[in-house]
């Protein structure tokens, strides 16, 4: 277990190239199933989320390597549709690979899935929609089995616009018979990406990235190469996290288009932004302002899964803020955690009131979940002192050694080994004239 120790008050400044996104990897690495053959997978980062899924690939037959930032598959080998339970509790990913497996094999068994706990995330879009492509799903407890002779294209409506359950039936129809059309699809570039994925392996689909998506099934995919595109959320902290530290920072490698929201609420608040193609600069050298309301909503409205970050920017900020979560209900663990620094944060029911503070100062805190790990990672940027983020594991699930890219803006940032604590059992609680009394006894 590790943890990062941060001394703050230091400006970021500098140039970084923002990673591939995680969230266009994983379902892109589960549609290769789909292909027998051998695939060349493109900006892959090296992240813990990518590593149990490839983990599950290998489990179910694959041959995967992940060098630099490639990874090189072989589905030719695969020989089974059964995902460990122990993988799967790992990672709520995990879940994209009912469709691909139904796909190729006609059948699957899957776990309920693990993953963040950031609230409740019910997978009944996705079992719901594979169920209306022709598939016989079944529970046994913990267990899901579904199965299918074939599958059949379909007219399907989503009742939210659920990015898991957007994908999974992309990539089930997308080898069905006949024409299936998914109504009130999520937006998201990573379900475009993932189009742009299948298509390229022969795959026919049209509408990723609006709310009707339309796709032809086809009898043979066949493997390829493939880029992924940069991570928006990985480039959205960044950027929060430049303003936050008053710094002067250049991310590179990014696609501002899919920022547009971000980029709105930041320039709001004062922030100085400046575009050039694949390149933004962030450039904040004052206390930011109070931002009367964000609502995070689905693509392209802001995302939750930048609302931790910017809550930090709002506790500097001068004023009375308000944030309101719609997404997940679970997803404020991180306000304890700042009030512990000095925040002042009150929650009611879905909203957050943030009245800045002249400063934050720095404390031990834990990371309950992927982005409120990466929210204190940026507090303890900003804090006047020594910040320790524990539980950093959450952290490595969507960042690519994030103390790494920070050090190279200039922040004091080092990742630290927690040294396991023994176990405590009578016989080492006892002091040791006892112990020599009973060993001779």
């Amino acid at each position: 277990m590790d943890k990062l120790v941060i001394e703050g008050g230091r400006p970021l400044s500098g140039t970084i190239r923002i990673h591939g996104a995680k969230n266009a990897a994983l379902p892109i690495l589960a549609a290769s199933i789909m292909a027998g053959g051998k695939h060349t997978i493109e900006n892959v980062p090296d992240l813990l989320d990518i590593r149990v899924m490839l983990n599950i690939l290998r489990a179910l037959g694959c041959r995967a390597e992940h060098k630099g930032e490639t990874v090189f598959l072989d589905m030719s080998t695969l020989d089974s549709s059964h995902i460990p339970e122990a993988l799967m509790k790992q990672m709520r990913s995990s879940i994209f690979l009912m469709g691909p497996l139904l796909a190729r094999f006609g059948e699957v068994q899957v776990y309920q899935p693990g993953g963040c706990a950031i609230g409740e995330r019910k997978i009944n879009l996705h079992l719901d929609g594979l169920q209306q492509l022709g598939a016989e799903i079944r529970e046994y407890g913990n267990t899901i089995v579904c199965k299918a002779t074939r599958l059949i294209g379909a007219e399907i409506m989503l009742d939210f616009p659920s990015v898991g359950a957007t994908e999974n039936i992309m990539m089930a129809a997308a080898m069905a018979e006949g024409i299936t059309t998914i109504h009130n699809a999520a937006r998201e570039p990573e379900i475009q990406d993932l189009q742009n994925f299948l298509n390229r392996m022969g795959a026919n689909i049209i509408g990723a990235g609006t709310s009707t998506i339309t796709i032809e099934g086809v009898k043979k995919l066949i493997p390829c190469a493939y880029r992924i595109i940069p991570d928006r959320i990985v480039a959205g902290t960044f950027m929060v996290a430049a303003a936050v530290t008053r710094g002067n920072v250049t991310l590179e490698h990014v696609c501002p288009a899919h920022l547009t929201s971000v980029i709105h609420v930041l320039r709001r608040a004062g922030v100085q932004i400046h575009i050039d193609d694949d390149i933004i600069n962030i450039n904040c050298r004052s206390r930011p302002k109070r931002l009367e309301r964000i609502v995070t909503s689905p693509y392209p409205a802001f995302p939750t899964d930048l609302q931790s970050q910017i809550m930090v920017l709002l506790t500097l900020a001068e004023g009375l803020s308000v944030i309101k979560e719609t997404i997940f209900e679970g997803r404020y663990k991180h306000v304890d955690e700042l009030t512990r620094m000095g925040a002042d944060i009150r929650v009611d029911m879905n909203s957050a009131f943030i009245r800045g503070v002249p400063r934050l100062y720095g404390a031990t805190v834990e990371a309950t979940d992927l982005r409120a790990g990466a929210a204190l990672v940026i507090a303890g940027l900003a804090a006047h002192g020594t910040t320790i983020v524990e539980q950093i594991h959450h952290i490595d699930r969507g960042y690519d050694r994030i103390e790494f890219m920070l050090s190279r803006l200039g922040a004091s940032i080092s990742r630290q080994a927690v040294p396991m604590r023994k176990k405590l059992t009578l016989e080492n609680a006892l002091p040791p004239i006892i112990k020599q009394t009973l060993i001779e006894y």
